[in-house]
């Protein structure tokens, strides 16, 4: 270990979080957070995300100056209250709702859809409710429709918000490269929230995903011996786990804490990895991802390679989405440079 590394281990931290400090907790992820509409960087091949940022800007802005969108958008029964932007992985949409939770007047809250359904479990739904309706805002970062019970929650809560006049902007998890799969996400999206679907206007982003344009697949395993000498080059907070032991772990902590769990953590070093058996151990591995790659953490591992994480059987289930959105991630933390 050098000077300028502190080694410790995930599987050593049991993280507390008191419930306020789940809804303060709700803010744009450290790689976002000082984003803007200005630093979002647009495709001039794809004018669907210039429409997309200039929308989401003309929405934030005329909210705040209590012009018509501000009327169009608030309470009421005769406009949308909400904005639902559906694309695929990788074209700015996280950039866009971080860059309207930054402008749009405070309080606020920013999470990904799996935060807000872990944050009702972690409080109840009364509580959760009670507090997100305080907001101005309210952003959920890609929605999810693969968990029928998770959507009807979500459903049901959004609902709740709107009626208290909180808006809501939602990003969608939308696979590409799929024919037809993805296009019919938005479709999906407004089947699945019934009620709401008149109370949302949906843009559809369309490109790349960024995090592959010059990188494929995640940074190939490292034997025993190069993941030592790997370790001790890295500088900072280094987390250092057996894969076997992380993934049993993180059965002992709520999802919800994850993100404490790994605050501070700048690189991550898996020993032995291994496939992945077992659809929850999965789930809450995706969970942990999540919440590294909002952190920009940096993975070193030996073992088996990071794309074979997951089952060909998993992958092709009722949760695809997640884990392929969960690899395009591990490529992108593997893949970083000094």
């Amino acid at each position: 270990m050098n000077a300028q590394q502190t080694l410790i281990a995930l599987s050593d931290r049991q993280p507390q979080v008191a419930p306020d400090e789940l809804i303060a907790g709700l803010v744009p992820p450290p790689q976002f957070h000082d984003v803007s509409f200005a630093s979002y960087r647009t495709d001039d091949s794809e004018p669907s995300q210039a429409r997309a940022r200039n929308k989401l800007e003309e929405f934030v802005a005329d909210s705040r100056s209590g012009g018509f969108l501000s009327k169009l958008f608030g309470k009421g029964k005769d406009g949308p209250k909400g904005v639902y932007l559906d694309g695929g992985y990788g074209v700015g949409k996280t950039h866009l709702l971080a860059s309207a939770w930054h402008a749009n007047e405070k309080p606020a809250t920013f999470g990904t859809f799996v935060e807000y359904t872990n944050l009702v479990g972690a409080l109840g739904f009364a509580r959760a409710r009670d507090d997100l309706s305080r907001m101005k805002l309210v952003c959920i970062d890609e929605f999810e429709l693969d968990d029928p019970g998770d959507t009807v929650l979500m459903s049901r809560l959004m609902r709740e918000l709107t009626d208290a006049g909180v808006k809501i902007i939602a990003t969608s998890n939308t696979l590409p490269g799929a024919l037809g799969e993805g296009r019919f996400a938005a479709q999906d999206f407004l089947r699945e929230i019934q009620a709401l679907a008149d109370q949302f206007e949906v843009f559809r982003i369309d490109g790349q995903d960024y995090r592959h344009r010059a990188q494929s697949e995640p940074a190939p395993p490292v034997s025993a011996e190069e993941l030592d000498e790997r370790t001790a080059e890295l500088d900072g907070v280094v987390a250092r786990d057996d894969f076997a032991d992380l993934l049993e772990h993180l059965a002992t902590v709520h999802p919800s804490r994850y993100g404490r769990m790994v605050d501070g953590v700048d690189a991550a070093v898996w020993e032995n990895v291994e496939t992945i058996d077992g659809e929850n151990v999965a789930l809450r591995f995706v969970a942990l991802v999540d919440r590294l790659y909002d952190r920009d953490v940096r993975i070193v591992n030996s073992g088996q390679a990071l794309d074979r994480v997951f089952t060909p059987e998993a992958i092709s289930g009722g949760y695809r989405k997640k884990y392929l959105r969960c690899l395009s991630r591990l490529t992108a933390l593997s893949s970083k440079q000094d």
